[in-house]
């Protein structure tokens, strides 16, 4: 009897995952902490009332944000490890900095609200490693496209913009920690960086989504 072929997976559902839970998480906890009271009332990716952490880390919204980047922490693992794979040769660095991210991701999300300095050291190093092994994944992910005979110019040319962009944001934040004297000013300038690079991240992850979709990027099953 013969084996059934297997049929080809589309790759793009995955990475409008990751952005669409990324994007429910924090803004569901942050309405969620609105409402209970636990954080004021405004908008933080311009007023930097609060950190994404802080908007999540007490209350119902505490729950609801751990309950969906936990998987939102699996799926960029999968994710990672599939772009390396559909990469080919030469680009095992894309998965490992990618699955690096997605542990630490795990971790700033399952110690969040906790108390105690060793949580707190988890959840700081936490966070920074997801971004910073997560942004090397993409610069190292572009790197190996560029002369790939399936890239869309203008949908890769606008995920360079977005990973130039987040590397200026990253620049703005270290350059307010330096120099602005005022705590109060100077935490709300970083927490409204951070909500505007967590915008860009997702956005990222939507023009991915939206290139795999357009050239019909898919995995063959094993």
């Amino acid at each position: 009897m013969s084996r059934p072929s297997a049929h080809p997976i589309p790759l793009w559902p995955l990475p409008l995952s990751i952005a669409a839970l990324f994007t429910v998480a924090t803004h569901l906890a942050l309405w969620l902490s609105i409402r209970d009271g636990h954080v004021e009332a405004c908008v933080p990716v311009l007023e930097g009332c609060t950190s994404i952490s802080r908007a999540a880390r007490h209350g119902l919204g505490n729950h609801v944000f751990r309950l969906l980047v936990l998987p939102c922490a699996l799926l960029v693992g999968l994710h990672w490890w599939l772009a390396s794979r559909w990469l080919g040769r030469g680009s095992r660095d894309v998965a490992w900095l990618g699955v690096v991210a997605a542990i630490a991701l795990a971790v700033y999300a399952t110690f969040l609200g906790t108390d105690g300095e060793a949580y707190r050291f988890l959840r700081r190093y936490g966070v920074v490693c997801f971004f910073g092994f997560g942004y090397l994944a993409q610069l190292r992910f572009l790197q190996a496209v560029r002369r790939d005979v399936r890239v869309d110019a203008r949908v890769v040319a606008a995920m360079v913009a977005v990973s130039a962009l987040m590397l200026l944001l990253g620049l703005g934040n270290v350059a307010a920690g330096a120099l602005v004297a005022d705590a109060g000013l100077k935490d709300r300038i970083e927490n409204a960086l951070e909500w505007q690079l967590g915008w860009l991240l997702v956005a990222w992850y939507l023009l991915h989504a939206a290139w795999w979709r357009r050239i019909g990027a898919r995995l063959l099953p094993a």
